[in-house]
């Protein structure tokens, strides 16, 4: 499938990132594998600023890269109190589950277009399975976190309890409701009507006529009041759905990192066969003036057989360049997809060329440092599992406390008298104080005892990561560093090499050299600018690693 950009600017990008290469137009040399970028065709330092979040506790949208959001097949639902961390409603169940659809037309083949790596990301931050995956896993603690608000549900009862046979016939009937409340204890009322002949110890099942109306609400005074068991689970489960969204992060970054090394191996993968193509052509085009000379007597006939050899040789080399060729790019297809999500194996004949690699300033080390603090997503994920283990910490201290709680109740009966005394029909009203103190409370203690516990694990676990996101960052910076260095050497190295090959040739035509010192010359030359890119790919690598490093899910 050929690979077409989404947009003109996107289109712009990749004639920057990845210009076209006029092998016709360049001078015949292999020198001409590294077709310089233009003024424009140059990429931000890997240590560039990248804006601060406020806290390391924020994950935000405009994290995860530009207008990610309306790019993505499936939604998350964002609510304030993901950045705040206050308990408010659940978010409602998205509708938004995408499924893959039918592949996009193919494009017209004679349409290639070339493929930057800003389109790639795209493509993984829109469309890659294993980020939806992580999607749906903030949909599962969603899911989980409305389902503990099923314990502030209103409950509504009815019941029907009648004796017809034996001494006593009775007839009971009501209806109700409870309403627990979010700040502790419960409202309830409802509605009985009992009928018949009762039991002198039961007649206060008895009613008027018209039956009975009651309502009362129980209120904690001590235990409950600021958590109970409904609302510790409730923040537990809201924590747990705002620690998907840095997992979810750290998963892209992740993704965007491998996306990045594997497009850029496909670029040393496509450079290096035309470094293989150019070499093939220099041989049979010298073959061609060898069969002449041969004919004419100049030189013996083992000379041209030798030179056939060399084209063999390289034809073999570019076999196995073009198979390397083909695998990175459907290694390629993986990440970068049409909008449909379906993979795109872009297509051979895309001309691809690596930006104008930048040089590491090293002043710049501590403040990327400081950043890479701030942005890492780990370091969000540790603040929200200490506010988890501060509800179980919070938990075990109310279990701690006596349960005192005070009830009130009002009832009026309604409708004709059911005895003479009329003891149903005045309003009658309930107050009740209830206490109730555990001796050993072993529970509590245990609660508190695991909570701290926990929070001792993840201060050291905080600890540790800032001092592994400074080595990552560290080993990154030194690996990018050197690999610029490495790079200037093989471009050195690659130049001159060229330059004793052509001289070579140009000696060879005067015969003044043999071919076995002119395919040498010409083989050192192959073996330079084969070096030089994987030198290039090495640096592009080591600033993946870097951005990474630095929590940088959208490369600039």
């Amino acid at each position: 499938m050929v690979a077409q950009p989404t947009s003109a600017e996107s289109l712009a990008t990749a004639e920057t990132l990845a210009a076209p290469v006029d092998v016709d137009a360049a001078p015949f040399s292999l020198a001409s594998h590294t077709t310089r970028p233009q003024a424009g065709q140059t990429s931000a330092a890997p240590n560039a600023s990248v804006p601060a979040v406020d806290s390391a506790t924020k994950v935000d949208k405009a994290s995860r890269g530009p207008n990610l959001q309306e790019a993505l097949p499936f939604r998350l639902t964002f609510d304030e109190s993901d950045r705040s961390g206050e308990e408010t409603d659940p978010p409602t169940p998205g509708t938004s589950d995408a499924t893959l659809a039918e592949p996009l037309a193919a494009p017209e083949p004679d349409v290639v277009a070339p493929v930057s790596l800003i389109e790639v990301v795209a493509s993984i931050h829109a469309t890659f399975p294993l980020l939806e995956v992580a999607y749906q896993d903030y949909q599962i603690a969603a899911g989980k976190q409305t389902a503990a608000w099923g314990a502030f549900d209103t409950k509504l009862k009815a019941s029907s309890e009648n004796g017809p046979l034996g001494y006593y016939e009775t007839y009971r009937n009501g209806a109700g409701f409870e309403q627990p409340v979010y700040r502790g204890g419960e409202v309830f009322g409802g509605y009985r009507i009992g009928r018949g002949e009762f039991q002198p110890w039961y007649l206060e099942r008895q009613t008027n006529d018209g039956g009975e109306f009651k309502a009362g609400f129980n209120v904690p005074l001590l235990k409950d009041r600021q958590i109970d068991a409904r609302r510790a689970e409730l923040w537990r489960a809201n924590y747990d759905r705002q620690l998907a969204l840095p997992e979810i992060r750290s998963q892209l970054i992740q993704f965007v990192r491998d996306g990045s090394v594997t497009y850029w191996s496909w670029v040393a993968a496509t450079q290096q066969y035309k470094i293989g193509e150019q070499a093939l052509a220099l041989a049979t085009t010298r073959n061609q003036q060898l069969k002449r000379k041969v004919d004419l007597g100049d030189i013996d006939p083992p000379v041209l057989q030798d030179n056939l050899r060399a084209i063999a040789q390289r034809e073999a080399k570019l076999i196995d360049m073009q198979r390397k060729q083909h695998q990175t790019a459907v290694k390629l297809s993986l990440f970068y997809r049409t909008p449909d999500g379906m993979p795109i194996v872009v297509d051979d004949s895309i001309e691809v060329a690596f930006p104008m690699p930048t040089a590491v300033v090293r002043e710049r080390f501590e403040t990327d440092v400081a950043q890479a603090l701030l942005q890492r997503p780990e370091f969000a994920a540790l603040n929200l599992q200490a506010r988890r283990a501060g509800v179980d910490l919070s938990e075990g201290r109310n279990d701690a406390l006596p349960t005192i709680d005070a009830q009130l109740i009002g009832s009026q009966d309604v409708g004709a008298p059911t005895s003479s005394k009329r003891d149903k029909s005045p309003f009658e009203l309930e107050a009740g104080l209830f206490v109730e103190v555990p001796a050993q409370r072993r529970k509590a203690a245990g609660k508190m005892q695991a909570a701290r516990a926990k929070l001792t694990q993840i201060a050291a676990k905080r600890q540790y990561t800032s001092d592994k996101v400074r080595a990552e960052l560290e080993s990154a910076f030194i690996a990018l560093d050197a690999a610029y260095e490495r790079l200037q050497q093989a471009e050195e190295s690659t130049r001159l090499s060229d330059y004793i090959a052509d001289v070579e040739r140009r000696k060879f035509d005067l015969g003044e050299s043999d071919l076995l010192a002119v395919v040498l010359r010409e083989q050192y030359a192959i073996e330079a600018a084969i070096y030089e890119i994987d030198a290039k790919l090495e640096y592009y690598i080591a600033r993946a690693d870097y951005d990474a490093a630095m929590a940088i899910d959208w490369p600039q």
